[in-house]
């Protein structure tokens, strides 16, 4: 399951993920917003960032202006690894280095074709694991208040 959010700049660039999503065949929770009318963004990347944390859903997808806002409100989600790209590469390589549980996308940045292929790359890569992981470890320490050496 992909838990979605957005705020009312991200919403138009939300409705073309779902429609993704379901050419897909893939199930999805829409955390919000539904409506073009002026909202926060950290209300949304909470409810979706929470979704993933908890494990009701295994990632996460969100949308607002530029990516960057509701990138960093999801980011304060414990368990969460938020990514905010604009382009194919950086979307493949977070999956496959980073083990990100969420995507951040700016609608006004990447635009519907770049924002649906971004989207795509990040569902379809998988984590290498390998060397990788031991990063992914030190990122949670610091989440955990660890002091690295």
């Amino acid at each position: 399951m992909i838990a979605l959010g957005s705020d009312h700049a991200g919403l138009p660039l939300k409705k073309e993920i779902i429609a993704l999503l379901e050419e897909m065949n893939l199930e999805y929770k829409d955390y919000g917003t539904y409506t073009t009318d002026s909202c926060d963004y950290a209300v949304f990347a909470q409810r979706a960032a929470s979704a993933v944390s908890s494990g009701e859903c295994e990632r996460g997808i969100l949308c607002c202006g530029t990516g960057i806002g509701i990138s960093m409100a999801a980011n304060k989600v414990e368990g969460i690894r938020c990514a905010c790209c604009s382009d194919c590469y950086s979307a493949k390589m977070t999956r496959k280095h980073n083990d990100a549980n969420m995507l951040a996308m700016g609608a006004r940045v990447v635009g519907v074709d770049l924002g649906r292929m971004i989207a795509e790359i990040f569902l379809t890569t998988e984590f290498e694991g390998g060397r990788h992981q031991r990063r992914i470890d030190q990122i949670m320490a610091i989440e955990a208040g660890e002091i690295l050496s």
